[in-house]
């Protein structure tokens, strides 16, 4: 006979790990449902990208093929090249002819600043210093005193000097000033409107010994003169410099290589 079930009491499902039953197997309570499991969709089979699929490109063209394109690989090449060549040589004498331009030092009227090669009389070294002179910089600023610069030499300059073109000396004497040279213990000096000019870059083995003289600048002219006064042929020998006559100022000295400085 068997023993009366307590209606209160709550039948519990049986423990797997005891019996052996999955629970799969377990009662269901009445009024639930089992629950659902998403299922996710299967991937799509994997497959390469085609042509199709990629964004267009867009090829460059150089201007070149416009006219080159239906001539043989090689020649379009040669042509390429030869215009490459053209071109670079076009910017490098653009440069030249309105931003900087290589000068050689051939004489020692600026020695000790800039040297000259020896065997020539007064030069130091055995290499000439080659300079860079900024050809634009007096468009935006006037020429001062103690720069040194290139320019194009007046008519006097070659009968007087037996040389003339372009020449490299330093400027002195300014529009208007007065110029003079005085001698003191036997050398000369430089006043400018009576006061003595202070040239740290001469040294003084390299002055001239006279005459005295006296010379007034004119308007939009520069009095200019050599570091190496004893061997300079200039201003006082030619007159003035108009100021057309400036091609540019040297900032640089870039030959040879232990001489690399800026001014």
């Amino acid at each position: 006979m068997t023993e009366p079930r307590d209606r209160w009491a709550v039948e519990t499902p049986p423990d797997p790990e005891r019996d052996g039953s999955e629970p799969s197997d377990w009662p269901i309570p009445e009024g639930s449902e089992e629950p659902t499991r998403e299922v996710p969709p299967p991937a799509p089979p994997f497959s390469w990208p085609t042509s199709e699929d990629e964004p267009p490109k867009h090829e460059f063209h150089h201007p070149l093929d416009r006219v080159t394109g239906k001539l043989p690989r090689r020649l379009r090449i040669a042509v390429d090249w030869i215009v490459t060549i053209v071109g670079a040589i076009a910017i490098v004498l653009g440069i030249k002819a309105a931003v900087v331009n290589p000068y050689r030092i051939p004489s020692s009227s600026m020695e000790p600043t800039l040297h000259c090669a020896r065997p020539a009389a007064g030069c130091e070294t055995r290499f000439s210093d080659r300079v860079l002179a900024n050809r634009f910089i007096y468009r935006f600023t006037d020429p001062d005193r103690g720069d040194v610069v290139v320019f194009e030499t007046p008519p006097q300059a070659k009968a007087k000097c037996g040389a003339g073109g372009t020449f490299v000396k330093r400027i002195i004497g300014l529009p208007g000033e007065t110029v003079g040279i005085r001698l003191r213990r036997g050398a000369a000096f430089v006043y400018i409107d009576g006061q003595r000019l202070e040239e740290p870059y001469i040294e003084q083995d390299r002055r001239d010994i006279g005459p005295e003289e006296r010379f007034r600048v004119p308007l939009d002219h520069y009095f200019v003169m050599g570091d190496n006064r004893s061997q300079s042929c200039d201003s006082r020998v030619w007159g003035f410099v108009p100021e057309g006559n400036l091609i540019g100022k040297v900032f640089m000295t870039y030959w040879p290589p232990n001489r690399i400085s800026f001014r």
